[in-house]
């Protein structure tokens, strides 16, 4: 038995945070979770989207089926949005509904607790209402523990999983602040709406059915972002996620942002009459592995949001399931080095060796160059939502005049584009997706 407080301290009880306790305490290790909201989920913002195959690595199915899911996702929606008109691709698949294929929306207040409570039950202890002010270390800089107030918690290991704007890392891995243009802000509301309300909205088969819904253009007024929708059980979760340096140059507050996106002709109609139940914000990772700190030194890992693991890629926004399985790993890893004694940087170098040869760094590699194109991408969030928006009108708009050939009326406006554009953006996208 270690002579420290606990073998192991995770600061931070989200996903990654939890998962790791839920790991360290089931193999029998006295680990305490040190979570600076009131509550696990109080911190994170309401309303997400989880993809599954994560937690099946976890949990078992009996487990998951108490799992507090709110919908599953049968309908993938994108829409590119002009300030008149908006175009939107709506998919589904029976691939999206099989077991280890799924997804499904959740609520952090209640997604986070029952993982909180899955670690508790597993022997993890948890404190709630205090902030991690500082990291211990001791002669040699070797992390041992945690300040938080006037008490000082000692530990073999500590796990970092406290959020995207962590106040640890600096001092864990010597991990500086990303800049403007790596990071985003994101501003969501969630609505009240009676479930058969929000099924027949979404066309959904039944209650248990919903839809992800990603908007392009002018849900950021033109500048890099995008708009998102996931519908849950009794609400509706309608938020924006734009990059902190064009918010800042661009001119229109992201508050504003939302405003405008609720009241744009195409959402409008699906928050009808509902009743606003929480306003929250929220820093987003953005830079993919560009942005990511060291995961291990001597007596400290990171995991989640803290490690920077999210992925926008345009037409999908992924760090749940990343943050489920490095929580996994970083817990398991964590327990070997306790059992051989040894919790330098090089003996839990196993984690990032893990993490490396699974989906999650892969993953990142893969898209490594996503975020740099995306950033550039600025004809996706004006240009191309007016283009197609025009090509639609000529399309579909009947007005008694004499029809012309379907060339005729598509080529000006995609000559307006470019046509030279759009194949270095198709180059592009391809490159980085």
């Amino acid at each position: 038995m270690s002579e420290s407080d606990f073998e192991v301290i995770v600061v931070g009880a989200g996903l990654a945070g939890s998962v790791a306790a839920y790991e360290l305490a089931k193999l029998g290790k006295s680990v305490l979770v040190v979570e600076r909201g009131n509550f696990a989920g109080a911190k994170n913002m309401t309303g997400g989207r989880i993809y599954v195959h994560s937690l099946r690595n976890v949990f078992t199915d009996e487990e998951l089926a108490e799992a507090p899911f709110e919908r599953k996702i049968v309908h993938e929606r994108i829409s590119l949005m002009a300030p008149d008109a908006n175009f939107t691709i709506d998919f589904s698949s029976g691939e999206m509904s099989k077991p280890e294929q799924a997804s499904y929306s959740v609520l952090h207040a209640t997604f986070d607790a029952w993982l909180a409570e899955k670690a508790e039950e597993a022997g993890a202890e948890m404190i709630y209402g205090i902030p991690v002010e500082g990291l211990l270390k001791d002669e040699t800089g070797k992390v041992c523990g945690v300040r938080a107030g006037e008490d000082e918690i000692t530990a073999d290991i500590v796990i970092l999983a406290d959020g995207a704007n962590s106040l640890l890392a600096k001092e864990a891995v010597g991990y500086e602040k990303p800049p403007a243009s790596q990071m985003a802000v994101s501003v969501k509301e969630v609505f009240d709406l009676p479930a058969g309300t929000i099924t027949d909205r979404i066309l959904a088969n039944s209650d248990d059915e919903g839809a992800a819904w990603l908007f392009a253009g002018d849900a950021t007024h033109g500048t890099f972002g995008g708009g998102f929708m996931y519908t849950n059980k009794e609400s509706i979760s309608l938020g924006v996620v734009a990059g902190i340096e064009a918010c800042a140059n661009g001119g229109v507050p992201v508050y504003q942002m939302l405003e405008d996106l609720k009241n744009h002709p195409a959402v409008a109609p699906l928050i009808r009459g509902a009743k606003v139940m929480e306003h929250s914000g929220h820093m987003v990772p953005e830079g993919g592995l560009n942005i990511m700190p060291q995961l291990v030194n001597d007596g400290v890992m990171l995991a989640g949001d803290s490690a920077m693991m999210c992925i926008n890629l345009g037409y999908m926004v992924r760090g749940m399931d990343y943050a489920v399985a490095a929580g996994q790993m970083a817990g398991r890893h964590a327990a070997v080095a306790l059992e051989v004694g040894d919790t330098s940087k090089a003996a839990l170098q196993g984690y990032v060796e893990d993490l490396e040869n699974s989906f999650v760094m892969k993953d990142f590699r893969q898209y490594q160059g996503e975020p740099a194109f995306l950033e550039n991408f600025d004809r996706m969030f004006s240009g191309y939502p007016e283009m197609v928006r025009d090509i639609m009108n000529e399309m579909f708009v009947v007005d008694g005049s004499p029809v012309t050939p379907l060339k005729k009326k598509v080529m000006p406006h995609v000559k307006k584009v470019g046509i030279m554009n759009i194949a270095r953006d198709v180059r592009g996208a391809m490159k980085a997706l």
